[in-house]
């Protein structure tokens, strides 16, 4: 009895032992709402982190621009999750590839930084519908977006179950590198919908527990109706002179807990047809030490800004008639450029940083080699509207009374042919009139070009001449949905075409969403070059029979790899560009201000390398791009 009674002592003292041991090394992270600060492991801490977009940065780049975030200094990243990239058809997940999050947060682990999650599920973030799959306005033409609508919150529950399973043993409390989970997205500039709020509050809440800090984040006008009780109210701003106000603001709604900014802009986003956003680093580093030195935490968005690839970039509406498309290029003027090597303004920062933090024992990356790689000729192949582009690079005709949007007819982005026949012409010219227009209209009859509609102008009507001819053909581009406010952007022919206020009708839908690379390579290797058809084009190089693919190869010869490099589409109109089959973004040097397509050499190769446009408006009078070694955003 003695010897049980021993051992019982002996186990109720390891017992005592290990859950001492537990509670010591236990992690946590939350909030000391009396101190006014967060701690992390039971001891005050402050974060300086900087945003940076996995979607926009080819994975294979991913951890050296972690590394050089973190040898600025800063402790922590902060990354969007954007649902459409996962889920880009209604039941289809991707988690592999450019949409391997699960491996960039064990990169940023690996870098010693921790990470701000962002989920949404709306974003913003200047991306295509701000992150939402387009599929919801296919499978819910009625849904109502961020408020209490039973379609919409069915399927964040859905997405959720998803997403959050694979984020949750990377929680700071499970062991991972995540401190902090956003619970929506600048919600009080949008809406102010309580039970909304309140239920995807609960939805985040059941998977995070407390095992990370829940966050909302506002501009100082939105704090109100995007405050949660019990949430980590965050603002977000620029260089001011007036941060004691905003604070004040802040304090007003959360009088105590930690100080955060959020989002703090050293750059700006830039628009197709506007000059290049570039923000002086002074009244920057003036705002970030004024911020440091009252013990705020903050977050710079971007410290890295990336790529808009292939459809993704998004738009805005600047007012009635304002329609304003993102540029592909996300340079942001951010600390890094765009590809990723560090500026003056990260080097100021830096200096900034290492009076409140400890700079880490590694060197700052140097900036990697660009290679000017020369001039390559191009072949043009054929027009779309030709037999066989309609054969490769259409997936189906649809047939109705009235024009069906892109969403109607399920294609996510790229080019829709509307055409019909046009009645006999009572007036010369008639007007067309083609109010539901998004975004971008080419206008052919009897397959002749005849003109431009545009949303961003905006201009609708189009006169047309009797002589013209019968058959009307409305190619309309989709230039990316807005991503801010009211976004129930529909894209194609919205509403009803009319000539002379008479409405047409019976039209034949062509869809080209342009996804599929193998399509192109196969019209191309098919069809073959068409170097002097001049029925396709006027002395202007102006395309009359519809927008052409033209194709080249560049030869990169030697041992050594390829290095980073920039297309030239200077001379070019409008249109994609494609290497080794990856859509590197859409190109628009006619308006710039960007002019060269950022190319990483993760995208090349030793030997030939396939190059793809698809021009819409007006070739190269020399046919020619040209591969860079210096970036033009400022054209």
């Amino acid at each position: 009895m003695r010897c049980i009674l021993l051992w019982l002592c002996l186990l109720l003292l390891l017992g005592v032992v290990v859950r001492g041991l537990w509670a010591d090394n236990k992690r946590t992270f939350a909030v000391d709402w009396e101190n006014d600060c967060f701690l992390k492991d039971g001891k005050p801490f402050r974060f300086i982190a900087g945003s940076f977009h996995y979607f926009r940065a080819h994975p294979d780049t991913w951890q050296r621009k972690l590394r050089t975030i973190r040898a600025a200094g800063l402790n922590a990243v902060t990354t969007y999750v954007e649902w459409s990239l996962h889920n880009p058809k209604d039941g289809v997940y991707i988690w592999q590839g450019i949409a391997n999050l699960e491996r960039f947060i064990e990169l940023a682990k690996e870098e010693d930084l921790l990470v701000i999650l962002r989920p949404g599920p709306y974003i913003c973030a200047e991306r295509d519908f701000g992150g939402f799959p387009y599929w919801l306005l296919t499978k819910y033409p009625n849904i109502q977006l961020r408020v209490a609508n039973v379609d919409y919150m069915s399927e964040i529950r859905t997405w959720y179950r998803r997403l959050m399973p694979k984020v949750s043993p990377y929680l700071y409390a499970n062991g991972g590198p995540i401190i902090m989970v956003q619970v929506e997205n600048e919600y009080g500039s949008y809406a102010c919908d309580k039970n909304y709020r309140l239920w995807l509050h609960e939805e985040t809440l059941t998977y995070v527990e407390d095992k990370a800090v829940l966050f909302t984040n506002d501009g100082v006008n939105g704090l109100s109706c995007g405050h949660i009780d019990g949430v980590l109210s965050t603002l977000d701003f620029g260089a001011t002179r007036n941060i004691k106000e905003l604070w004040k603001e802040l304090r007003r709604i959360q009088p105590k807990g930690p100080l955060v900014n959020a989002e703090f802009y050293p750059g700006w986003l830039t628009h197709w047809g506007e000059d290049m956003a570039r923000t002086p680093i002074s009244p920057i580093k003036d705002t970030f030490e004024a911020m440091l030195s009252s013990n705020a935490s903050v977050n710079f968005y971007m410290f890295y800004g990336g790529t808009n690839f292939g459809f993704t970039a998004g738009a805005n509406n600047g007012g009635p008639g304002r329609y304003q498309a993102d540029i592909t290029s996300y340079d942001y003027d951010a600390p890094m450029t765009e590809a990723g090597d560090p500026t003056p303004k990260y080097f100021a920062l830096r200096d900034i940083i290492a009076r409140y933090l400890p700079l880490p024992d590694i060197p700052v990356p140097v900036p990697l080699p660009k290679k000017h790689y020369g001039t390559v000729q191009l072949l043009r192949c054929c027009s779309l509207f030709s037999k066989a582009g309609r054969h490769h690079l259409s997936k189906g005709v649809v047939m109705a009374d009235k024009p069906l949007t892109f969403e109607a007819l399920n294609q996510y982005s790229g080019l829709v042919l509307y055409e019909t026949f046009l009645p006999l012409l009572k007036r010369d010219p008639s007007v067309l009139h083609v109010p539901g227009l998004r975004d971008r209209a080419y206008i052919y009859v009897d397959d002749n070009f005849i003109g431009i509609l545009a949303r961003e102008t905006p201009i609708y009507d189009l006169p047309i001449t009797k002589s013209a001819g019968r058959k009307l053909q409305i190619l309309v581009e989709n230039q990316g949905r807005i991503n801010y406010g009211y976004m129930m952007d529909f894209k194609g022919l919205t509403n009803n075409v009319t000539l002379d206020k008479k409405v047409l009708r019976n039209w034949n839908m062509t869809k080209f969403p342009l996804e599929s690379y193998d399509d192109i390579a196969n019209l191309i290797k098919i069809d073959g070059p068409k170097w002097n058809d001049i029925s396709e084009s006027n002395n202007n190089g102006m395309l009359n029979k519809g927008p052409a693919l033209y194709y080249g190869n560049l030869n990169i010869n030697g041992e050594i790899g390829p290095e980073d490099t920039y297309l030239d589409v200077s001379g070019w109109s409008k249109g994609l560009a494609f290497i080794n089959g990856e859509n590197i973004g859409r190109y628009w040097p006619l308006v710039g201000p960007q002019i060269t397509l950022y190319i990483p050499k993760e995208v090349l190769r030793i030997g030939t390398n396939k190059i793809v446009l698809i021009e819409y408006q007006r070739a190269s009078q020399t046919n020619e791009v040209t591969f860079t070694d210096v970036p033009k955003l400022d054209g």
